[in-house]
């Protein structure tokens, strides 16, 4: 094989010719161009590649040798993986694909194709180390993504999951590269619409197997977030009680990210309306408000989501009501003061529920959400939300009606905002005054509280 300096000289001298064919001859082929278009390219990226590779080999720190491209021993900028899963530098591999080697350099192996597939898992390794030492690996040159399948992604991922069969270290591999493929490349995960993909894919998670290690559980949820964007997959998903299972463990314990992407999975699945009802009736919406209640703050807003998409199939609403969402949302916002305009839009959309009515009732959100409507710090979307539920309230809870009658006498919150909110607050604001039969003006609401006037009571 031969060294890194006499490819060069050897592409230039041909890239030369190929020029040289083109400039001086008027009926020049097409290939010709072709061929010189390649050998510039091919002969840029290995300038590249040799570049960083010498700015590599100034740090004292020495370079993990399985970083190094075998044929040029650079570091590699793009690493890509051969028909029989050696991995290469793309331009050290592609110019000798090029000079029409069938085989592997390392173990001569015959190759059933020459299409390249690119190895994320290495490339980011390579780029983590770079990143802990201060220096940036540049963007590989040829990590596109056409859109279309090939042999060679399919047999790749037929070496995924085969490895997801072996020893742990095989497991947290593959995962880790699963992950990977799948947020990069669209056209992977249209190979995952299959149930037998599937079950192979959640092969670490299989009854009977020991507790799965916690960093190839984060990589396989992750993995079935990635895949679940895809429209064709959401219903095989949502549909395969062994995946849904998965994530539902996942909700339930794992790694911050574990959870998260989990709840992430299930607000991603319930895009689809038909999936709305499948999930809300596996049990999966007491974890989501377990974790709104107790998860790490980056993982609530996912819960929080998921919870508000399931809501809108109706029947869930009662399911999410009965699992103790009304006081956990209240706790989070009153306590917490987290999430508070998604929590208010969720809880909104909980209101339409009567049982959640009554749970807003048993809980005092009362004068909670008289207190927001008054915080002038609070976003216009959140008063929204929180006049829209007292207006539920008012005419659903007649229990409610005196002391939010007090409480407008004592203030005049919602006359304030009868006339400073937006139309929508407005509208629902008067739709409360115009039934306690308070004038619509907020200093003719106060004086007529400091002075007692009497109001007709409903």
């Amino acid at each position: 094989m031969a060294n890194n300096e006499e490819q060069t000289y050897a592409l230039k001298d041909k890239l030369k010719e190929l020029v040289n064919t083109i400039v001086e001859n008027d009926d020049y082929t097409v290939h010709a161009a072709d061929e010189a278009i390649t050998a510039l390219s091919v002969l840029r990226d290995m300038k590249c590649s040799a570049s960083f590779s010498r700015k590599l080999d100034r740090l004292s720190v020495p370079v993990p040798p399985q970083f190094r491209c075998p044929i040029s021993g650079h570091v590699m900028t793009d690493p890509v993986i051969l028909a029989n899963g050696q991995t290469y530098d793309r331009p050290f591999i592609q110019r000798w694909l090029n000079e029409i080697h069938k085989t592997c350099p390392q173990t001569q192996d015959v190759l059933s194709h020459s299409i390249l597939s690119p190895n994320y898992l290495v490339h980011d390794m390579i780029s983590r180390w770079c990143k802990e030492h201060g220096i940036e690996l540049p963007m590989p040159t040829g990590d596109i993504d056409n859109g279309e399948v090939n042999e060679a992604h399919k047999f790749r991922l037929r070496s995924l999951l085969h490895k997801l069969s072996l020893s742990t270290l095989d497991q947290k591999e593959a995962a880790r590269e699963l992950r990977l493929l799948s947020k990069r490349m669209p056209s992977f995960r249209t190979l995952f619409g299959d149930s037998e993909v599937i079950q192979k894919l959640l092969t670490p998670f299989s009854p009977g197997t020991a507790c799965i290690d916690p960093e190839l559980q984060e990589d396989l949820i992750t993995a079935v977030l990635n895949l679940s964007i895809d429209e064709k997959n959401k219903r095989v998903f949502a549909e395969d009680e062994k995946l849904i299972a998965f994530i539902i463990d996942s909700l339930k314990s794992g790694t911050i990210q574990t959870r998260s992407n989990a709840a992430a999975a299930i607000l991603s699945l319930s895009a689809i309306d038909i999936n709305k009802h499948i999930i809300g009736k596996t049990g999966a919406i007491k974890y989501l408000v377990d974790l709104l209640e107790n998860g790490h703050p980056s993982a609530m807003k996912d819960a929080a989501s998921a919870i508000f998409n399931l809501c809108i199939a109706h029947e869930n609403k009662a399911r999410i009501v009965r699992e103790g969402a009304i006081q956990v949302i209240l706790s989070k916002i009153i306590m917490d003061h987290v999430l508070v305009d998604e929590l208010l839009a969720l809880l909104a959309l909980l209101s339409s529920h009567s049982k959640a009515v009554e749970a807003l009732g048993s809980h005092g959100a009362v004068p909670f959400l008289m207190d927001i409507l008054r915080d002038d710090s609070v976003s216009d979307r959140s008063k929204e939300n929180c006049v829209a539920i007292l207006y539920i309230i008012f005419f659903n809870d007649k229990t409610k009606r005196k002391e939010i009658r007090d409480d407008e006498i004592a203030n005049g919150t919602l006359s304030k905002l009868s006339h400073c909110g937006t139309s929508r607050a407005k509208r629902k604001a008067c739709g409360i005054l115009d039934r306690l039969k308070i004038a619509q003006s907020p200093q003719r609401t106060t004086l007529e509280g400091l002075f007692g006037v009497n109001f007709k009571q409903l």
